[in-house]
This record gives structure tokens, C-alpha cells and sequence, in this order.
């Protein structure tokens, strides 16, 4: 069977719109893989927005919390600065109120030891020889019952009113 030139044009006719249909449909094919990829990308794209503004908000959380904390920490150093200053000026008022009662520790235990030493006894016995005896005949005790060797002492105890 010998065919004619018609033919074969028909049959080259049929192959290029093979061809072409083919390229069509490749072409559709690649539209829609393109179109796929775009579509892709773009939810690609929106997770990551997503993402980046979870970090951003977890970061202004974050820093919204360091910056509670950090109040929180100021308010009680202010607070602690205040007792120390208080405490440290009470401090400084019992001090001196230890060094004026030790002043008179001193002063009141050297008038003892005066009192005690023989010196002094010459002049007390002088001094007061007619005053030491009561109506009654009794004798008076002019340092109300304390002994009169007896040196005073100061307590923390003292110092707590």
C-alpha cells in the first residue's frame, strides 16, 4: 500500500498537533505545578509570618515579666535601703547612749572607790558622825541598803527602753 503525498502531510499535519497538544498539556502541567508551588510558598510564607510574630509576642511577654520583676526587685531594695538607714541611725543613738551611760558607769564606780578609800572615810565620819543615828537611837543607812563596795554594772537589759 503506497500512500499519498497527501497523506503523509495529513500524517505530519497529525503529529505536529500532537506535538502541540502536547505542549499544551505540558504546559498545563507545568501551570499547575507553578501554580502549586506558588500556592505553597505562600502558606510556606504565612507559617513563617506566623511564626515570627509568636516569637515577637513571646518576646514582649517575656520582657513585660522581666520588666514586673524588676519593679518588684527596686520596691524592696528601696524598702531594705529604708530599715538599714533606720536601723543604722538607731544604731548610732544606742551607741551614743552606751558611751554616756558607761561615762557615768565610770563616774558613779570612781565616787565609790572615793567613798571606799581611806581618805574619805575620815571625812565621812566627821562630816556625818550626828546624822547617822534616827531618833531611836538606830543607825541610819545613807546609801539605802547597798553595799557600798559594791561598783555598778550596766546590762544590755538597761539599754532596751
Amino acid at each position: 500500500m503506497a500512500s499519498s503525498p497527501s497523506e503523509g502531510y495529513s500524517g505530519g499535519s497529525s503529529s505536529l498537533q500532537n506535538s502541540e497538544r502536547d505542549h499544551q498539556q505540558h504546559h498545563v502541567v507545568m501551570d499547575q505545578k507553578k501554580r502549586k508551588r506558588m500556592l505553597s510558598n505562600r502558606e510556606s510564607a504565612r507559617r513563617s509570618r506566623m511564626k515570627k510574630q509568636q516569637h515577637l509576642d513571646d518576646l514582649v511577654a517575656q520582657a513585660n515579666q522581666l520588666n514586673k520583676e524588676n519593679n518588684q526587685i527596686s520596691t524592696s531594695v528601696e524598702i531594705t535601703t529604708h530599715l538599714y538607714l533606720k536601723i543604722e541611725t538607731e544604731n548610732a543613738i544606742i551607741s551614743a547612749q552606751v558611751a554616756e551611760l558607761s561615762k557615768r558607769l565610770q563616774s558613779l564606780n570612781e565616787i565609790i572607790h572615793y567613798i571606799n578609800s581611806p581618805s574619805c572615810n575620815y571625812l565621812i565620819d566627821e562630816v556625818y558622825e550626828e546624822n547617822l543615828f534616827n531618833d531611836c537611837g538606830f543607825m541610819i543607812d545613807s546609801w539605802n541598803s547597798m553595799p557600798v563596795n559594791q561598783p555598778i554594772m550596766a546590762s544590755a537589759d538597761m539599754l532596751m527602753y
